[in-house]
């Protein structure tokens, strides 16, 4: 079993907020990320498929393959967008990375039988980099399972 891992870029902007708290209370949670403004990132979304190498072709996949199924479950979807306000899984969830997985890993299972029904191969992680300080994985252990 082989693990293909590409790596896409994309930038967001995204205000943090819980419509609960108070501004203060926002403002102690969240810190500058509650500017009124908000601010950006120039994201990473690492996507990990595992198979077996195809004997023809000595691919997982081909990149192409793997590039438009995340082009169109993600990277159309939030690429130069206010995650608030654009995004409608963001209009009442707070827009941290988080969450931002949990909502790219969502759109990417919901994809996965048009692209990939066929293909003997699986979904393995995400990675996502906000910051070079701050990623986040899934699954933590395991394999995310897109059946």
């Amino acid at each position: 079993m082989t693990t293909l891992t590409r790596r896409y870029g994309f930038s967001a902007s995204h205000q943090l907020r819980a419509a609960s708290y108070s501004e203060e209370r926002n403002r102690e949670v969240f810190g500058k990320c509650s500017n009124a403004f908000g601010h950006g990132h120039n994201y990473y979304l690492e996507v990990s498929v595992q198979g077996n190498p195809d004997p023809a072709t000595g691919m997982v996949l081909p990149r192409e393959a793997l590039d438009r199924w995340v082009t169109g479950a993600v990277l159309d979807r939030i690429d130069h967008t206010h995650l608030n306000t654009e995004v409608p899984d963001f209009r009442t969830l707070v827009p941290t990375s988080e969450n931002l997985i949990l909502v790219v890993e969502t759109w990417l299972r919901e994809a996965w039988r048009e692209h990939f029904a066929d293909q003997p191969v699986r979904l393995a992680g995400l990675r996502l980099e906000e910051t070079p300080r701050n990623s986040f994985r899934l699954p933590p252990p395991g394999l995310l399972d897109t059946q």
